[in-house]
């Protein structure tokens, strides 16, 4: 164990806390029922969503508009030096702090997140602010963290009230401070340039995908296949005759379903009888004036008009919390659904006889999954042949290709491009969560060749996404790499390992024994009731700074408070 600097000592974080004038150092907020907006000026009362909060960072325009019938409480106003703490919410956001550096006027704290602010006579704001960054403190909030799933836990005031911060004197807390500032802007600076190759990434990737829908990574193949290449009306020939091919074969299906059926006593339901697909409508030609131009031998179809089933999940009230079960059959849930990734991690269950209620939904190896809600981006992917089958869920929907005229690689690809979303964007519908329906899918535009073309094509973009991958894999490491070098820098900086100390410092056990003295001669504060607060501020300093001066001023909300303590440098 590594010994403590001598003129360091260790404390309660309430002891390094200034009180409010209710006399309580820790305020958690006030959640009413909002509207759905935002209070985009300081004219509106704003109640502040737990995304206000980022690690390290103060967001105000996340929040949502206080009605107007609802009295706001001024006492739970967001003030510049403020440190908030996010108190509930999944196991990723509850415990995550930010300092409030800068805001504006009329921002409630809500009651998943906690205000606090410094006691500048014994500790920083942004000192408190990076201790509470730091990954050993964030393990120990973690560990604080209470409720039975983590989507939602909670972190308790009496529980937080137990960490104990490590309190140097002020002057090397300002050099601490400025340090991690210095190596912080450092290491942002280096992240920023990776997140912009990521998005520089990303848009080439798309810009790939452009040129391959518009026939410019197969032009060659197509010259040298020239006079093997189809028509495009013979392309469309070829996709009806297939459809008509596999409902005659899902006739002949239902005909044998019907025999077994009427054999066994016709005991349970008859057969459904498969519906016939509608006829292949043209594009008219007011489609075809926004549609890019394409190669000779390329058509434009409906996704429904070509060999596919297009099918989504069990409503929700066929597929509830209580049917998972810890392993069976699989069931794909948008958690499993990325841009062209299938994501593993998140696994559920059901048993086999529930399966055999929802056996109409059953996806394959092969089959392409999407997500109804689209946001952004499309994502869609296809199920992994380690899934021997699987159950979508309503929200996923199912794209199953047939026959040979379109594969199911291509779609998957297509239905990722940017041309892809845009369609869809057009038709989202819902306010609260913006998706699409099954009808609304079958019907975008998707450009369509020859499955030897297809073939070619995918190849090319296989090959350029494996050298896009590799590159963004490195990304990522390097990113990971910034995140521990961070903090690598916070657990020196509070072992005692990042700056020199002073012997002429005046020691922290001592500071706060003067400190502690003092309080105990202050009276208790009375209890306020709602108004608006009035901040306590340094006469040479922001708030979240500590003094420069020996005699730091306070405004006293009571006027029983002492208006001045003497701070030895």
């Amino acid at each position: 164990m590594k010994k403590i600097p001598a003129n360091r000592t260790t404390a309660g974080i309430e002891e390094a806390l200034f009180p409010f004038e209710n006399g309580q150092t820790l305020r958690q907020g006030w959640s009413p029922q909002c509207e759905r907006f935002s209070a985009e000026t300081e004219d509106d009362w704003g109640v502040l969503k737990t995304t206000a909060i980022q690690d390290g960072e103060f967001q105000p325009e996340h929040n949502k508009r206080l009605p107007s019938a609802l009295e706001p409480d001024p006492l739970l106003e967001v003030q510049e030096g403020d440190l908030l703490l996010t108190c509930a919410g999944p196991r990723v956001r509850c415990g995550v702090i930010c300092l409030v550096r800068e805001t504006r006027r009329r921002l409630m704290v809500s009651g998943k997140m906690y205000r606090f602010r410094s006691d500048a006579r014994i500790a920083l704001a942004t000192y408190l602010e990076a201790f509470l960054r730091s990954h050993d403190t964030k393990k120990r909030i973690d560990e604080m963290k209470t409720g039975i799933s983590d989507s939602g836990l909670n972190l308790t005031l009496s529980r937080f009230k137990t960490i104990q911060v490590p309190l140097p004197p002020l002057p090397e807390q300002r050099r601490i401070v400025a340090k991690i500032e210095e190596l912080f802007s450092e290491l942002d600076e280096g992240i920023e340039n990776l997140k912009q190759a990521q998005a520089q990434l990303a848009v080439y990737r798309q810009a790939l995908l452009k040129h391959a829908f518009e026939g410019r990574l197969t032009a060659g193949w197509r010259a040298a296949h020239a006079d093997q290449l189809e028509s495009a009306d013979q392309l469309l020939t070829r996709i009806r005759a297939e459809r008509e091919a596999r409902y005659q074969q899902q006739l002949a299906e239902w005909q044998a379903a019907v025999h077994a059926w009427e054999a066994e006593g016709q005991k349970s339901s008859k057969p459904s009888r498969p519906r016939k697909s509608a006829e292949i409508a043209p594009l008219t030609e007011e489609e075809r004036s926004v549609l890019p131009v394409l190669p000779s031998g390329w058509a434009w179809t409906r996704l429904g008009h070509s060999n596919v089933d297009v099918f989504d999940g069990p409503f929700g009230s066929n597929l509830k919390t209580d049917d998972y079960v810890g392993a069976g059959i699989r069931v794909i849930r948008l958690e499993n659904i990325g841009v062209l990734q299938f994501i593993e991690e998140k696994e559920s269950f059901i048993t086999e006889k529930k399966y055999n209620e929802l056996r109409d939904h059953t996806v394959f190896p092969g089959d392409i999954v999407f997500s109804s809600f689209v946001t952004e981006r499309t994502r869609v992917t296809i199920v992994p042949a380690l899934i021997e089958k699987a159950v979508n869920k309503a929200d996923c929907f199912c794209v199953r290709c047939h026959g040979t005229t379109l594969l199911n690689r291509y779609a998957c690809v297509f239905l990722s491009t940017r041309f892809a979303y845009k369609q869809l964007e057009a038709v989202i519908h819902g306010v609260g969560r913006p998706r699409i329906n099954t009808t609304q899918l079958k019907e975008l535009l998707i450009p369509i060749w020859s499955a030897d073309e297809q073939q070619v094509l995918m190849e090319k973009v296989d090959e350029q996404f494996s050298a896009l991958n590799e590159m963004e894999a490195e990304i990522e490491i390097n990113l990971q790499k910034a995140e521990a070098l961070r903090q690598s820098i916070l657990k020196k900086a509070f072992a005692g390992e990042l700056v020199p100390q002073d012997p002429a410092d005046l020691p922290a056990a001592v500071l706060l024994a003067r400190i502690r003295a003092a309080k105990a001669k202050e009276p208790k504060a009375r209890p306020l009731r709602s108004r608006a607060p009035k901040s306590e501020t340094a006469e040479t300093a922001p708030p979240w700074t500590s003094p420069t001066t020996k005699v730091v001023r306070f405004i006293s909300p009571t006027n029983d408070w002492p208006t001045s303590w003497s701070i030895p440098r």
